[in-house]
């Protein structure tokens, strides 16, 4: 399985996403400032692997602070907590697992402070393992609702590399080659950063399940030809009524799946489910460099001096979304009801 990132002594390890696909490199960062700046420089990224390298990032930051006492030790780590939350501000899991660690923070805080420190790095290694879990348990619920054969499209990347292993929407893919089907993946290339066709194309490939890169603006040429039955995302933040956060583009795929009558399904974590946040509108979405639009592998690509914009994410109503796959079970149409009887962990009708 692929490692995207772990806890070592030296400091939390990640596979370089920004050197993919044509190089695997590994980066060691010693200290929480530099898993700041690998999250926001996307060295690492996907809404559940930010939400555990963060609650690492903090872990790191609390075991190498100078701290003699409790009282010494608390501005500390709220000053670590602070950092790293303001790294990407559309990911949800990256504020539920700072959440997490400050509620384990507070429950050990009696304790000497090297029993602090050991409870924080622990407790970032168990959300780790969780995290694959979790993946698994989607994979399994998922795997089901996708096509037994043909092609299923994607758009950006929920995958190993996404997440601590297995993924989200590509976990689901797993699950369903696995179990027999004979599916074949379209993966939208994801423009600006190229997600896609870098990561998602890179991954599948070592897994020997067969992909097709297709430009943004080839999908629904696609979907007119027959060649799509099924579309699968991942999410960084999901509403309570059921809207969506995902990566820009996913809006208008959505809305072309509608129109060609293909079901588009979201696999994500229970930690991207946001039930504090009531729709797609109260949603910040993460605006990027323009450099990312203007230039490509370092050439400029784009007049100087033109305006840019360049949101990271849109949202896609849920009057678009078939289903939403969760760890828990899935959750269809009316969301606002089915997503509260999964936070209580009832199940939802089939």
């Amino acid at each position: 399985m692929i490692k995207t990132l772990e806890w070592t002594d030296a400091g939390v390890r990640f596979i370089d996403q920004t050197k993919l696909p044509t190089e695997e490199v590994y980066v060691t960062c010693a200290t929480y400032q530099e898993v700041a700046d690998a999250i926001f420089t996307m060295i690492v990224r996907g809404a559940p692997a930010i939400g555990v390298a963060a609650a690492m990032g903090v872990a790191l930051g609390v075991r190498d602070a100078k701290a003699d006492s409790v009282q010494e030790l608390r501005p500390q780590f709220e000053k670590i907590c602070e950092i790293l939350a303001a790294t990407r501000p559309t990911a949800v899991n990256l504020f539920w697992a700072i959440r997490r660690m400050k509620e384990k923070f507070e429950s050990v805080a009696g304790q000497p402070v090297d029993s602090i420190k050991q409870a924080l790095i622990k407790e970032a290694q168990q959300m780790y393992l969780e995290d694959i879990a979790a993946c698994e348990a989607m994979g399994r619920n998922g795997a089901m609702l996708l096509p037994r054969s043909g092609g299923v499209l994607t758009h950006c990347n929920a995958g190993a590399l996404a997440t601590c292993g297995y993924g989200t929407a590509l976990g689901v893919i797993r699950s369903a080659v696995a179990s027999g089907s004979k599916i074949n993946i379209y993966a939208d290339e994801t423009r600006p950063f190229l997600q896609g066709s870098r990561l998602t194309a890179w991954e599948l490939n070592q897994d020997g399940i067969p992909t097709t890169v297709i430009a943004d603006n080839m999908a629904a040429a696609m979907m007119k030809q027959g060649k799509i039955g099924a579309v699968i995302v991942g999410a960084d933040r999901i509403a309570a009524n059921g809207d969506v956060a995902n990566k820009i583009g996913t809006y208008s795929v959505a809305i072309m799946a509608k129109e060609h009558g293909i079901p588009f399904y979201v696999a994500a974590p229970w930690s991207t489910i946001d039930l504090a946040t009531p729709d797609g509108d109260h949603i910040p979405i993460e605006q990027r460099s323009a450099t990312e639009m203007t230039h490509f592998s370092g050439k400029q690509i784009t007049p100087t001096g033109i305006r840019v914009e360049n949101p990271a994410f849109d949202v896609t109503p849920h009057k678009y979304v078939t289903a939403i796959i969760t760890e828990r079970g899935v959750a269809k149409p009316s969301y606002s009801e089915s997503l509260q009887q999964l936070s209580r962990n009832e199940p939802v009708p089939a």
